[in-house]
């Protein structure tokens, strides 16, 4: 790990703290400024489309694409990462984030306004403390890695069986689990990506590693946002 703690029996350190390694804090602070600046495109995207649009949009077929675009472009990031230059990942991040807004505009006609700015702060609180806790701990959080992601394809599948079953129970059953998963996954890929760092990382291997890492962490964060939203969000 870049991160190092001293001996702290060398008088000559006098006690000092764990040192900081300056090129994993800027490789953290560079993933979690384009993770902030998707979020921040996102919430833009989703108000403009909501104040242009109205709710005829809900009912346009054009709708759809901006539905399954977003889907379709994620896969091919996640699987063009190591041939995109740095700043094609960079833009198709942004294009993605940007597609998710317009498609999420929708939440603003199902939810009162006060009630998604309240769940976002809860949200983005959560996700910061669990960050935070992934990146500090000492405990390996590798092996909850298996058990997050069938938790995940436990979630998806759920939530399209209740498509047609349209159970509010079940629904409330889908988002506390899905809360969980993605709470853990939050933890759990920051971690992970904490241990991506190296430093001896070329520019374009470092910045393709950046853009993955904050598609990651942004998807954990989106989900945690709408699993709460459909346990506490005010519907209009």
């Amino acid at each position: 790990m870049s991160n190092y703690e001293p001996d702290l029996t060398n008088p000559s350190l006098g006690g000092a703290a764990v040192a900081i390694d300056v090129g994993l804090r800027d490789y953290m602070l560079r993933i979690y400024n384009y993770m902030a600046a998707g979020v921040g495109l996102t919430a833009v995207a989703a108000w403009l489309t909501y104040q242009l649009t109205g709710p005829a949009l809900l009912q346009n077929p054009v709708m759809w694409i901006f539905i399954l675009a977003p889907l379709a472009l994620v896969f091919f990031i996640g699987s063009r990462i190591n041939s995109l230059s740095v700043g094609t990942a960079r833009l198709l991040f942004f294009v993605y984030a940007a597609l998710v807004g317009v498609s999420l505009s929708t939440l603003l006609h199902i939810y009162t306004s006060a009630s998604i700015a309240r769940v976002f702060f809860i949200a983005a609180a959560m996700f910061g403390a669990l960050s935070v806790f992934g990146y500090t701990t000492r405990r390996d959080l590798s092996g909850l890695g298996s058990f997050l992601f069938m938790g995940l394809i436990g979630v998806i599948i759920a939530s399209l069986v209740n498509l047609f079953l349209r159970s509010s129970g079940m629904d409330w059953l889908i988002s506390i689990v899905g809360v969980a998963v993605f709470a853990g996954l939050t933890a759990y890929d920051t971690q992970r990506i904490k241990a991506m760092y190296d430093a001896g990382d070329g520019h374009t291997i470092a910045g393709r590693k950046s853009v993955i890492a904050a598609l990651s962490l942004y998807l954990n964060f989106l989900n945690l946002f709408l699993m709460l939203l459909r346990l506490a969000g005010g519907r209009r």
